[in-house]
Formats: structure tokens, sequence, C-alpha cells
């Protein structure tokens, strides 16, 4: 089950796509000073992390196709901004990171969701699930979703509403009662903590014993730390200490890489600004 899990995780350990990546830097670099972007940075930052010069570009065209990035041109160079939509997402998405280092006390409910979609909606039913999954929601048997976070609600609600999917969607929140799985036993069908106990000790080898040095090699390891992190959501839960196994490594590691997130926070935003040079405020 160990090896599984570890191989598992190691699937999951590639650096993000292009898409991913340009998401990083816009949100850890764009998004706080609210200034313009040239193609030309963000493209040389995408190529210092792997990215080829063709794939950056098509990411930021298709940033921009989704709505999330608005392009200007400036003599014969473009520059582009976030929209309100690429804002919000961006800003969502860092709330929902940032929740996986709360500790708040569980009160013992659970928000349930039961869905049931016929074949024809098949591409709904991709988006809902990865939605869910990124809300934190576990699936212990067919059509039935479960999260601990009952805050989530609103966020729950959004989702089936956008998909178009209330008239197939059962949702309620409560305890459980003294019959049928006990919480812990619900948790051990809902995910597989296991794998992602591996995939959190990939990221502290990957991570942990990184000694950059130069003024680019600090601002790559960064962004690669930050994208990272910023797509755990999508194997860790976030589950509650009292759903958790003894001795849970997660949080530990977590500490680590937020540890050295603040370590090389300070020289990768200069030599950004440094890369980015006088970008216009539009």
């Amino acid at each position: 089950m160990r090896a599984a899990s570890t191989d598992s995780a190691a699937r999951r350990m590639s650096s993000g796509s292009a898409r991913s990546l340009l998401l990083t830097l816009l949100g850890e670099f764009v998004r706080p000073g609210g200034r313009a972007v040239w193609t030309a940075t963000l493209v040389q930052a995408m190529g210092g992390i792997g990215i080829t010069e063709k794939s950056a570009r098509q990411a930021i065209a298709r940033a921009g196709a989704s709505g999330w990035i608005e392009a200007h041109r400036i003599g014969r160079e473009t520059c582009w901004v976030l929209t309100a939509r690429g804002r919000r997402i961006i800003d969502e998405g860092a709330q929902r990171v940032q929740s996986m280092s709360r500790t708040a006390p569980w009160d013992g409910r659970w928000l349930v969701v039961a869905i049931s979609l016929p074949e024809s909606h098949r591409p709904e039913r991709i988006k809902l699930y990865r939605a869910l999954s990124w809300a934190g929601f576990g699936n212990p048997m067919p059509g039935i979703w479960v999260n601990p976070h009952t805050e989530r609600e609103d966020e729950t609600h959004r989702v089936v509403e956008q998909l178009g999917l209330s008239s197939f969607t059962c949702a309620f929140a409560g305890s459980g009662l003294r019959f049928g799985l006990t919480d812990r036993q619900l948790v051990e069908k809902s995910w597989d903590l296991e794998s992602v106990a591996a995939h959190y000790d990939l990221l502290r080898e990957q991570f942990g014993k990184l000694r950059p040095r130069s003024d680019d090699s600090i601002l790559f390891t960064h962004v690669k730390l930050v994208n990272a992190w910023q797509r755990v959501p999508f194997i860790d839960p976030g589950l509650p200490a009292a759903l958790l196994p003894s001795r849970w490594r997660g949080r530990e590691v977590a500490a680590k890489l937020e540890s050295l997130r603040e370590q090389w926070s300070g020289a990768a935003h200069a030599r950004w600004d440094e890369l980015a040079g006088a970008a216009p405020v539009l």
C-alpha cells in the first residue's frame, strides 16, 4: 500500500502545467501590485521554470481568451492586466490554500451532497468532481460527497448552480448517527490519506534540501514551490485534527514549506521586479 501511495504521489509531482504556472506568476507577482506585465516577462519567467516559449505564449493567449487577463498594445509590445474575473480566481484560490494551515476545532457536522448525473451530463460530471475535490469533498460511495467543512456550503452551492445541476442534487448538513459508518470509517472510505502523506513526503524531498543561491535560481525555485503548494488542496482535503491519524506529518511538512517560502520570497520578488522592468499602470 505504501509503495502504491508513493507512486501515485510521484505522478503528481511534476511541475504544474503552463496554465497553472502562469496563474502562479500572476497571483504571486502581478496581483499584489495591480500593475500590468509584459508578455516578454511572463515568457522569460516561464522559460526559467522549464516551459517552452511556444507553450508559454499559448498559455497566455488562452488565459486572455478565458477572460483572466486583458491585452494592451503599447508600441510594438503587449502587456497584460488582470481582469475582475482573474482577480477573483486568484483571490479564491489564495483563500483555499490559506485555509490549509487553519486548525479550527471540528463541530462534528458534515456537509453532504448527494448527486447522480445521467451519462448525457458527462462534461458537467468531470467539472463537478474537480470542483468538489478542490473544495475538500471526499467520495465514500457512488453519488455521495462529504466534507467536514460545513462553512463551504455557499461555495458548493455556487458550483452546483453554475453547472446547472440543482435538479440532480440533494444537499444537507448534520452529524452522523449511531448506526452506519463511524466518522473515522467515513474518512477511510472518502480519502486515501496514505497517498496524501506520501505526497507531503515527496514535497519535502523535492524542496527541503534546496539551497538556491543566484537571483534567478531563487526566483524559479520560489515559483515552483508556490505552484506546488497551490496544488495541494486538490490532494489534501485539509481535514480537522479530530479526523486525522495520530502523528499526522502533513502539518510538519506544510510548516517547513511555508518557512522556505518566506525565506525565498524577498529575493524572488526583487528579481521579478528587475525582470518586469517599468511595467505600466493601466
